[in-house]
C-alpha cells in the first residue's frame, strides 16, 4: 500500500514539473526578448541623444565679436578745436559661427565720456555677414552728432596733460541669427568698450585691436 502511494505520488510531482518547467523555459525567453528590446531601445536613445548634442554644439549661435581697431580725435591738442570736434571710430565685428550667419538691422555707435552721452549716430545700413567672416565698421561723429562745448573741452585738455583722455564706446545693434532657411527672433546686442587717446588725440597702443565685451539685452 505504502509503495502504491509512493509511486503515485511521484507519478503526480513528474505530472507537474513538465509543465512547471515549460513555464519556467517561457518565463525566461520571454524575459530574454524584453531586456534585449530594452537594451536596443536604450541604445537608440543614446545615439539619437548624442546626434541632436552634436547637432546642438555645430548650431548654437555665438555671439559677434567686437574689437578696436582705431580711435581718434583730430584736434585735442587744440585749445578751440571743440567747435570743429570730430571723433574718428574704426570697429571689426567678426561673425565666429562656422554655419551661421547674422542679420545686422541696425548698428547704433554712442562715445561716453564719464557716463555723459557725447552724441550717437547709426554706424551702417542693414547688411547680412556670412559665417567666418570680419566687417570693418568704419565712422566719423562731427558736430552734429557730438556735444561738446568749451567746458567738456577743457576737460579734455586737462586730462590730455596727465597722459591719457578715456572715453567709452557702446555700439548697439539689433540682429538675427541665420541657419540655412531659418532666422532666429530679434536680438539686442551691445557691445562696450573703454579706450584712451594720448596727447595728440590718437588711440594708445595698449588699447588697439582690444577686445570688446558683449552682452545680450
Amino acid at each position: 500500500m505504502c509503495g502504491s502511494n509512493k509511486q503515485a505520488s511521484e507519478h503526480i510531482k513528474r505530472q507537474h514539473t513538465i509543465p512547471y518547467y515549460a513555464q519556467r523555459v517561457r518565463d525566461s525567453c520571454t524575459t530574454r526578448v524584453t531586456k534585449i528590446l530594452c537594451a536596443i531601445f536604450l541604445c537608440l536613445i543614446l545615439v539619437v541623444g548624442v546626434v541632436f548634442f552634436i547637432l546642438w554644439l555645430s548650431l548654437r549661435p555665438h555671439r559677434p565679436r567686437f574689437y578696436i581697431v582705431d580711435f581718434s580725435i583730430p584736434g585735442l591738442d587744440q585749445h578751440s578745436e571743440f567747435e570743429n570736434a570730430q571723433i574718428t571710430l574704426n570697429v571689426t565685428a567678426r561673425n565666429p559661427n562656422q554655419h551661421i550667419g547674422i542679420y545686422y538691422i541696425s548698428m547704433v555707435g554712442s562715445i561716453f565720456y564719464e557716463d555723459s552721452n557725447m552724441g550717437s549716430s547709426p554706424l551702417m545700413d542693414p547688411f547680412y555677414q556670412e559665417p567666418k567672416t570680419t566687417t570693418i565698421v568704419y565712422h566719423t561723429f562731427n558736430v552734429a552728432t557730438l556735444t561738446v562745448n568749451s567746458r567738456r573741452w577743457k576737460e579734455f585738455m586737462d586730462n590730455r596733460q596727465q597722459g591719457a583722455v578715456v572715453f567709452r564706446i557702446d555700439i548697439m545693434a539689433a540682429i538675427r541669427f541665420k541657419v540655412s532657411t531659418w532666422g532666429s527672433q530679434h536680438h539686442k546686442m551691445h557691445a562696450n568698450c573703454d579706450v584712451a587717446v594720448g596727447q595728440d588725440g590718437s588711440i594708445l597702443p595698449a588699447w588697439k585691436n582690444k577686445k570688446c565685451p558683449v552682452y545680450f539685452t
